[in-house]
């Protein structure tokens, strides 16, 4: 039998000071985040977490929500080449979509998958090359932590305090540990942190 090393499972969001992910608005409330998510050290983030990941996974929203911003940003020459990199990633790396009401896949090279979050990266984990990596969905990155199948989590911290909104970490997740092996701090106070799961 060949032994095959699990691959590592990774996830990325941006939070602020009170640990939220949207605004008091909802989730199109991004006042606190989005003044942050285009400087220097949230695009080395970026380009960092999708380096070496070779499958995303994603929420019905992101899915959609992505589609319609990112596929003109891989072929624009006036955008930063970060956002480049990563707009041609997302174009062309393997996504799996969890939803249980879209028919059919909003990109190329991309499945809808109707099923727990935490069955579909147990099957993607115990097979394939390269990180897994759960791009932006705290629907799903919540349930992952819940059953302790996510190895790495990049994240941005915004020195914005929104006073309402969801946050992502609520009670009732098992303890864990986590060793912070990156850190960076921007200009304008925004860190970049990234943390893996000590076990």
């Amino acid at each position: 039998m060949n032994a095959h090393a699990p691959r590592r499972v990774t996830a990325n969001l941006s939070l602020t000071l009170d640990g939220r992910f949207n605004g008091p608005g909802g989730p199109g409330d991004l006042a606190a985040i989005v003044p942050y998510a285009v400087t220097d050290v949230a695009r080395d983030q970026m380009h960092r977490m999708h380096e070496n990941a070779t499958t995303a996974v994603l929420g019905r929203g992101n899915a959609q929500g992505f589609l319609g911003f990112w596929p003109s940003v891989a072929d624009d020459p006036s955008a930063d080449p970060r956002d480049r990199g990563y707009a041609a990633w997302f174009r062309d790396v393997e996504k799996v979509v969890l939803s249980s009401s879209l028919s059919e896949a909003p990109w190329e090279r991309t499945r809808i998958v109707s099923a727990p979050v935490a069955d579909v990266v147990a099957q993607l984990r115990a097979s394939g090359e390269g990180d897994i990596l759960v791009n932006t969905s705290p629907s799903l990155i919540r349930p992952l932590l819940a059953a302790d199948l996510i190895d790495r989590l990049y994240l941005i911290v915004c020195p914005e305090i929104s006073g309402g909104g969801e946050r992502l970490l609520e009670d009732g997740l098992p303890s864990s540990s986590w060793r912070l092996v990156l850190h960076e701090a921007g200009d304008h106070g925004e860190l970049a942190l990234v943390y893996d799961r000590a076990r």
